[in-house]
């Protein structure tokens, strides 16, 4: 969730940790994974050295030869012969030159990102760009919290007790949608245990209901929100009370007290995780349809699970994106390769999961670099690593590093990272390293760059601070921006070092939709279709 910490290092990378009271994300609250960072100060086991071909080499040697053999890939096979992994513990200026190497230099969007979860697509789709609409004082102000998947809750401990608090201090109603018996330390005003799929069905019926409802306050009107046959066709049928209530399991009393609370309660905050698709599109639609969107208390809140996914998607190190929130249409792709100064730009989306995995089986894909693996993927890396000829590893372990990949580079854990984070809900947060790199260990962005000047690119490279990175990323994210896109960083497109050294967290965006108007050309949203596969397919076609 991008917590703040405020941390007592001592001697021999020994150290002390506590909530910080003054980081917005978590106001001093924190969950056992803090305690697990102490896990990352013993040196047994880290990759301390660059490998190659099995063979310890340094730095300047394995550079050149990183650069060597992708250059050499790239003249037989062409850009499409290249793949990268990242996983989700990584710094934004980590994603933002991998993404740039990849994208606009070796002409490849081909990339992993096994954490990214489906709330991009969703929320291009309804609001015109990836933007995450609630923030977490979104929890403090509320009338009514839904929690429509409680297991993603489950997982942000500190969230949970930011529920409980708002329970305690302004008497926040408490639905919750889940399976089996109540959890204990969730007192809930409504417990509905529904199954698989019912959530969706459950918030499709509340929306169909709203619709039908005389007096349903605060609904958005057709100046703000487009009509969708492919929305309003399905909910017509099966969609009743009595249809909806048979299908979930629950009694008609039941689901006839969710509603009414709903459609009595102003300001309301739903919760849900960032897999089930359907869910995710019931939810957002739902506060789209009753203008419980764009006000403080009050939108829908996705949970996701990578610690800095929201920055790898600023940045557009995603399959299906180009670069700070664009597109690959005509303009997007002019205007990035005229600011990055692309020599080989990729001009439509890439491969990624098991599409990449077959290109990778039958020879298509002839290189693969992975960074910051989370240890989800490892199954999917092991089987990807052996299908092609060059696989180049960024990691801290040593035994990741000897499990027959051709080139592994030192990287540092999280308590060696220096950068910027994006919490879920668009704060940006400092990440300061507490211990200074352990051996020959590098930030993973430094590795990337010096791959990148050793490929004869060093005028688009210059990189030699984080903040340099930094800068480039706001810099970028205002070019061209005629005020379309949220996504704007230009207050920190000229911040000087000392400046980036004691930023202090603060979150892009304000308040978006605040006046009824999304990131569309005619400024409306757009209700997502409950059967969303269709919509995915094309968003990444």
């Amino acid at each position: 969730m991008g917590c703040g910490l405020r941390v007592l290092t001592g001697t021999d990378r020994t150290f002390r940790t506590e909530g910080d009271p003054a980081h917005p994300a978590n106001g001093g609250l924190l969950c056992h994974r803090a305690a697990a960072l102490k896990t990352q100060a013993d040196l047994e086991g880290r990759l301390l050295h660059p490998m190659v071909d099995g063979r310890g080499l340094g730095w300047d040697r394995a550079i050149a030869t990183v650069a060597r053999r992708l250059a050499t890939v790239l003249a037989r096979h062409g850009p499409g012969s290249v793949a990268l992994h990242v996983g989700g513990a990584l710094l934004t200026e980590d994603y933002y030159v991998a993404n740039k190497l990849m994208k606009g230099f070796l002409g490849s969007a081909h990339i992993h990102a096994p954490w990214l979860g489906t709330a991009h697509v969703v929320q291009r789709t309804a609001f015109g760009e990836d933007v995450m609409p609630a923030t977490l004082e979104d929890i403090d102000r509320a009338d009514l919290i839904l929690i429509a998947e409680m297991q993603a809750v489950e997982t942000a401990p500190v969230l949970m007790d930011r529920i409980q608090a708002a329970r305690a201090e302004r008497g926040t109603r408490l639905v919750v949608l889940g399976s089996g018996r109540p959890a204990p330390n969730m007192d809930a005003d409504l417990w509905l245990n529904v199954g698989p799929g019912g959530a969706a069905r459950l918030l499709g019926g509340l929306l169909g209901h709203v619709a039908t409802a005389e007096g349903g306050n605060g609904v958005l009107s057709a100046a703000h929100v487009a009509p969708s046959s492919r929305v309003a066709g399905p909910l017509e049928q099966g969609h009743d009370l009595w249809s909806v209530a048979r299908a979930c399991g629950l009694t008609a009393g039941a689901v006839r007290d969710l509603y009414d609370l709903w459609m009595a309660t102003d300001s309301c905050v739903t919760l849900v995780g960032d897999g089930e698709v359907s869910l995710v599109a019931a939810a957002v639609n739902l506060h789209l349809a009753t203008g419980r969107i764009g006000r403080p208390g009050s939108a829908p809140f996705i949970v996701t699970g990578a610690a800095n996914g929201m920055g790898a998607r600023e940045v557009g190190c995603t399959p299906d994106m180009l670069a700070a929130h664009r597109p690959f249409d005509a303009a997007s792709l002019e205007q990035v390769t005229r600011f990055w100064g692309a020599r080989s730009m990729a001009v439509a989306p890439g491969l990624e999961g098991e599409s990449l995995l077959d290109a990778m089986r039958t020879g298509t894909i002839r290189a693969l670099w992975s960074i910051g693996a989370d240890e989800e993927a490892l199954p999917w890396l092991d089987a990807a690593r052996a299908a092609v000829p060059l696989s180049i590893r960024s990691t801290c372990f040593a035994d990741e590093a000897a499990a027959g990949w051709t080139i592994a580079l030192p990287s540092p854990v999280w308590i060696e990272k220096d950068g910027t984070v994006t919490g879920m809900d668009r704060l940006v947060s400092r990440h300061r390293r507490l211990f200074d790199l352990p051996g020959e260990a590098r930030p993973d962005w430094w590795a990337v760059t010096k791959v990148a000047q050793a490929m004869g690119w060093a005028d688009a490279f210059p990189h030699i601070w984080a903040a340099d990175i930094y800068r480039e990323h706001a810099r970028l994210t205002a070019y061209g921006n005629d005020g379309m896109r949220i996504l704007d960083l230009k207050r920190h497109a000229a911040i000087s070092n000392p400046a980036y050294d004691e930023l202090t967290p603060w979150r892009w965006g304000d308040v978006p939709f605040d006046e009824g108007r999304f990131a569309t050309p005619d400024g409306r949203a757009s209700l997502v279709p409950m059967d969303f596969r269709e919509t995915v397919g094309e968003a990444g076609s």
